[in-house]
């Protein structure tokens, strides 16, 4: 009994503990993405985390975009940015201090790192 009360304890405790990390994730994050060819495009995002779900805006050269199919899985996360006909896919790794993202234009594929604003 008190080895299945401490197993229960111990997983409740990780789950609050990936929970509060993720809490920290929301909010503003700001970072400039350099292309191969050397252009640089100042990012910002605002990132809002319901559960797993992850949604909110990305501030880009060409304007605010709304975050579609945003999900969470540990530390890491995945979603969709649309421009007009395209969708660009991101997808990254939550730091605590930065978050790295990886995203993908036009088969290209870029990293930056984000620092929260």
């Amino acid at each position: 009994m008190k080895r299945k009360f401490l197993t229960t304890a111990l997983l409740s405790l990780c789950f609050l503990t990936c929970f509060a990390a993720f809490a920290d994730f929301a909010g503003k994050w700001a970072g400039i993405l350099t292309t191969d060819n050397g252009d640089q495009y100042p990012l910002v995002y605002n990132f809002k985390i319901d559960g797993d779900k992850l949604t909110g805006t990305a501030q880009t050269p060409k304007g605010e975009l709304p975050i579609d199919d945003g999900k969470i899985n540990g530390d890491k996360f995945t979603f969709t940015v649309t421009l007009g006909d395209m969708e660009i896919p991101h997808s990254g790794k939550f730091y605590g201090d930065s978050i790295g993202v990886d995203i993908a234009v036009n088969g290209a594929k870029a990293h930056t790192t984000l620092k929260r604003k």
